[in-house]
């Protein structure tokens, strides 16, 4: 097989648990896209990122969208990990939210259920999600939606959702 690259930005840990399965499972080279030197894309042949979905954007993609003109000979893989059950409309909205249809065309997206820890999160992001649950708890019981009424919960007893298995699309893909 060819080298192999996964890169990930993870904001509580699910990305990063994704990633490692995934480095595994391809003997891949593993990196937090934080550490990562950009202009050693160019020495691998296929390149996994995946980063963590917040309002529909994937952190730290633009890593590899920045390096996308350098990537046109490259196998890419995009991955996002959200809270949000997978849905048949979740993966358009995500990839047409990140990349414009040029880029689209370069890269192979996948969305991964991840969860949810309020604990795990830095300041920032506690604070957006505290504004959140407010919002929510402001709204009438009986016009919640199931997505909601599960975020609500999350907050006082946190869901983990990352499954091996889920990362089967992905590797079957990269070995095609």
């Amino acid at each position: 097989m060819s080298r192999a690259l996964v890169l990930y930005r993870t904001t509580s840990g699910y990305t990063k648990k994704y990633a490692q399965w995934i480095s595994e499972a391809l003997a891949a080279d593993l990196s937090d896209s934080k550490d990562f030197d950009d202009s050693k894309l160019r020495d691998y042949d296929l390149i996994i990122f995946g980063g963590s979905l917040h309002a529909v954007g994937i952190s730290g993609v633009k890593v590899i969208k920045q390096n996308l003109h350098r990537l046109t000979d490259k196998k890419l893989v995009v991955f996002a990990v959200g809270a949000s059950p997978p849905r048949e409309n979740i993966p358009k909205e995500v990839v047409n939210k990140n990349f414009t249809e040029e880029q689209q065309k370069s890269i192979k997206f996948f969305y991964l259920r991840g969860g949810f820890d309020y604990n795990k999160l830095d300041l920032p992001n506690k604070f957006l999600m505290t504004l959140m649950q407010v919002r929510l708890l402001l709204k009438k019981k009986e016009k919640r939606t199931p997505d909601e009424i599960g975020v609500l919960a999350a907050f006082s007893k946190p869901i983990d959702c990352t499954k091996k298995e889920n990362i089967e699309c992905i590797i079957h893909y990269a070995l095609s």
